[in-house]
Formats: C-alpha cells, sequence, structure tokens
C-alpha cells in the first residue's frame, strides 16, 4: 500500500473548489465557493479521512479506546484512565459522526443510486456499516434506522434502534454491497478516489465479507445459533476473504503535514502517554518482535522497555515520566515540541481499518469452537500470529521464533480459545475500539485489572460509553427510550449492552 492513493483521492476534493470558480456572470447569484453539492468522488474521499482520522485519532483512542484496552496509559492528564471522558470528547464524537461521515456516505449512496452505479453504492455502505458498528459498540442502542433522514423531510428526532436490530441490518447491508459490486462491469464506481482501495470493488467485497464476520462473532454470547449461521455465510461468500496482508484495509497517509497520520499528529505537540503495562508486560514476557515496534525504550535507561499502570492519579504518575515507553518511533513525526522522537516517516504510518490478521483470529476461534464451518485451529492462529508480526514490519523468521515458544505455540481447547484471544488483543493495536470490545466479550486478557486510582466506574470496568448530554437537549424522549432498556448498569460506564454478557 502506498501513499499515492490518498494523495490522488485527495485531488478529487481540491477539484471540486476549482470547479466552482469556472463560472460565467450569469451565475452571479450563486456563491462560488460555497457549492450546494458534491460529486460522490469528493464526498467519499473526504468522509473516509475524516472517519479514519476521528476513530485512529487523539479523540477517541488515545483519549478512550486504546486506555480501555490497556494498551497504552497516561502520564499526564489523566482522568480518561482513571475512568472519566470528558463531556465534550463523548458528545462531540456523538454529534460529529452524524453529521459529518454517515451524512456523506448516505449522499454518496444515494449519487450512487441515482446514477445506477453499484459499485460506487458499494463501498459507500460498507464504510457507512464500519463506522455504525463502531459506535453502536461505543454505546449500544443508537439512532439507525430513523437517522441520516432529516435533510429529506425524515424525523429530527430519530428512535434508537435495539443493537440487535442493528447488527442484523448491517449485516444485511453488507451482504447486499458484497453481491452488487461487480469488478467485471463497466460501472467506473469511485476509482481513484477511493483511498482505501483506489476503487478496486473485488477487494471492497473482500472487506465487506470480513466485516460481516466480525460482527458475526461478536454476538456469540448472545445468539450462538444465528453467529454460526452467519459466521458460516461469511466465510463462503461470493467475492471471499482476505487471503494476505495485501488485503488489508488500511489508510496510508501522505504524512505531507496536512494528512497525517492522526498519532503522529497528537505526538508532535503533546506528551501525555505512555505504553500501558498490561500490553508491555504481555511482550516482554514472549520477546514479542513486535516490542521494539510498538514502543520505545525509556529515557531513563535506553536498554529498558517498560510499561505504565494504567489508572495512576497524577501525584503517583509524575515519577514514571522518563522511566517508561513512549509509544513506538513509528507514531512520531520527528521533531515534536519536547524533543526529538521517530522521524518524518512517522506522519505516514498507516492507519489499520480491518486486516488479515483480524480475520484468521476470527477464524481460529470459529475452528476451536466448531463453528462456521471451519477446521483446524491452530492453521489460523499460526496464520494471524504471522500475519500481525509481518504486518508491523517483522519478519517470517521472526514469527516462526515466537511462535515456538512455550505459551505462544497453539494448544486446543479452553487454554487456545485464550491465547487466541491474547494474540488477537496484541494484533489490534491502534484499534482501540476493537481491542476494548475483544476484552468486553471475552474477558481476555484478565490482567486488565483497575487501577490503584480509578473512580469508581472506572475504564477496566467500563463496559460502554455514557449517552451524550446533548441528546438530553435536542432528543430526550428517544434518548429516555434508550436509558430504559439498559437493564444492567444504566446509563454509566458500568451499563452493558446486548452483545456482552
Amino acid at each position: 500500500m502506498t501513499h499515492t492513493r490518498l494523495r490522488v483521492a485527495l485531488l478529487a476534493v481540491g477539484a471540486l473548489a476549482v470547479t466552482a470558480c469556472e463560472t460565467d456572470l450569469t451565475d452571479i447569484n450563486v456563491n462560488p465557493n460555497s457549492p450546494t453539492s458534491a460529486p460522490a468522488t469528493t464526498l467519499f474521499t473526504q468522509a473516509t479521512v475524516n472517519t479514519i482520522g476521528r476513530f485512529n485519532g487523539s479523540f477517541q483512542t488515545l483519549s478512550m479506546t486504546s486506555l480501555f484496552a490497556h494498551h497504552i496509559a497516561q502520564v499526564q492528564y489523566v482522568e480518561e484512565d482513571r475512568g472519566r471522558v470528558r463531556t465534550e470528547v463523548i458528545d462531540g464524537l456523538f454529534a460529529g459522526v452524524y453529521t459529518s461521515e454517515l451524512e456523506d456516505y448516505e449522499k454518496v449512496a444515494a449519487i450512487g443510486t441515482a446514477a445506477n452505479s453499484p459499485n460506487t453504492v458499494g463501498p459507500a455502505r460498507v464504510m457507512q456499516a464500519w463506522v455504525f458498528q463502531q459506535i453502536t459498540d461505543l454505546w449500544g442502542d443508537i439512532p439507525f434506522t430513523e437517522a441520516l433522514k432529516g435533510d429529506i423531510g425524515g424525523p429530527m428526532k430519530p428512535r434508537y434502534d435495539l443493537q440487535e436490530d442493528i447488527y442484523d441490518s448491517l449485516i444485511v447491508r453488507l451482504t447486499e454491497a458484497a453481491a452488487t459490486m461487480d469488478p467485471a462491469s463497466t460501472d467506473a464506481g469511485l476509482g481513484g478516489a477511493d483511498p482505501i482501495y483506489g476503487g478496486d470493488v473485488a477487494q471492497w467485497r473482500k472487506f465487506a465479507n470480513v466485516l460481516r464476520a466480525r460482527m458475526a462473532m461478536r454476538m456469540l454470547n448472545v445468539e450462538a445459533a444465528k453467529a454460526n449461521t452467519e459466521l458460516t455465510a461469511a466465510f463462503t461468500a461470493a467475492g471471499g476473504l482476505f487471503t494476505s496482508n495485501a488485503d488489508n484495509a488500511v489508510l496510508a497517509w501522505p504524512g505531507d503535514g496536512v494528512f497525517d497520520n492522526p498519532w503522529a499528529a497528537n505526538f508532535a505537540t503533546r506528551d501525555d502517554h505512555r505504553m500501558s503495562k498490561t500490553l508491555m508486560d504481555t511482550l516482554i514476557a514472549f520477546s514479542d518482535p513486535r516490542l521494539p515496534i510498538f514502543a520505545q525504550p525509556t529515557v531513563a535507561d535506553p536498554n529498558v522497555y517498560a510499561g505504565l499502570q494504567n489508572g495512576l492519579d497524577n501525584a503517583t504518575v509524575t515519577p514514571f515520566f522518563n522511566t517508561t515507553s513512549r509509544p513506538g518511533t513509528i507514531f512520531y513525526p520527528g521533531a515534536t515540541s519536547y524533543g526529538t522522537f521517530g522521524t518524518s516517516a512517522g506522519n505516514a504510518t498507516p492507519s489499520n481499518i480491518l486486516t488479515y490478521a483480524e480475520l484468521c483470529f476470527i477464524q481460529a476461534e470459529a475452528a476451536e469452537r466448531g463453528i462456521g464451518g471451519l477446521a483446524g485451529a491452530a492453521t489460523y492462529y499460526n496464520a494471524g500470529v504471522r500475519a500481525s508480526i509481518t504486518q508491523w514490519g517483522g519478519s517470517d523468521a521472526d514469527a516462526t521464533t515466537y511462535l515456538g515458544q512455550a505459551g505462544v505455540t497453539y494448544t486446543a481447547g479452553a487454554a487456545g480459545l485464550q491465547q487466541i484471544h491474547l494474540q488477537k488483543w496484541i494484533a489490534l493495536f491502534t484499534q482501540g475500539s476493537e481491542a476494548w470490545s475483544n476484552w468486553r466479550r471475552t474477558g481476555s486478557p484478565s490482567t486488565i485489572v483497575p487501577g490503584p486510582s480509578a473512580y469508581p466506574e472506572g475504564i477496566p470496568v467500563a463496559r460502554r460509553l455514557p449517552y451524550p448530554g446533548g441528546e438530553q437537549s435536542v432528543n430526550a424522549t428517544s434518548l429516555a427510550e434508550a436509558v430504559a432498556r439498559i437493564t444492567v448498569g444504566g446509563d454509566t460506564y458500568a451499563g452493558r449492552m446486548w452483545w456482552d454478557i
């Protein structure tokens, strides 16, 4: 994956402004700098850049979910690491995702439908499903069926759908998207405006099928029979699945100072994060080849890697500032406001959206449980570990050595399931929402425990985000109905959603 794809796609965004200036005096009543509509290509590029920046950036992973998953910890401004996400962050995430990328993807789909272009509609529906899956897994019940319809005469106060209904609907949408996209047709689709696959709809069909598999596995604890059915369907769907890291859905940032990896952009001016002790202890214990990629040695001793315990207060955490590891240099832009870490290449580190490694661990779990029509869990497990290590820059030899260690070599049965869950959690580094969801569903790793200064509803026991306060003002009735349906924990960090039992 090169950075050329996003650069080409971004040209489509710039082209809209150029087109707006090419007008004559008969259009004097039209503001050329505020066009009333945009082409599907421009909207898709913009929505994708926005959504990956949002869900892989400082106000989601670094302030919420990667803390929840104990991949990282805070060494300054530690309130979020103790279990209190700022209200304005929650409000901004909820409102922003509906008014920005979800709305843009809806418009792309409408434009594609009107133009009879399934290869335009399909990627928009897949990415929209990805976003909806992200936010329903943060809150549970959310506006869905009646959402995104206000500008076409629909409800301005949409009802909140049940999470299980949202999952069912998203799986249907993904199934339809994969079935209708046609790489052999003359339908040009999004072409170079697609910053993920460059308009390759064969890859988008695989993405849709793998996302179906992710969602099917997530419902296993509450709908075992349906999970089995949906996994089998996803694994055998037309269009196929990822078969190597070459299929990974990633956004490769240009790293040009404008469109940069969101972690690198954050770390350019802020030094609030260190690697979590929970993750670092796991990596160190098995001499994991990803250790020097995920983390840097400590400033106090360049021969030492060390993690920071989550859930410390400001007074307690201060002495660990230089004795714990920052995230790896690949997430830093070189010169920062507080020193030099990494190189400018860090700005171009790709953001992972959905990977072959994750699919392998889903397949491994299905095979170990005897569902989804699969067998041979060890083969899928080994492929997942190898894919993750090589995806992050390790070698096949590194993976072989790692897989040969006691505790890493696959063991069938209940112990094997724990190995699958642990390795999946490691592989999901930087994908905080998925790592957190993996822990919520499986309880693995069991080493995620409350920090000594965690609040009563602290991050290690967080099962969801509280609903945004702004909804009380603009959609109080629908919100109240959703809150009343949370039977365990209520509208708090300790509340339980449908699939989390």
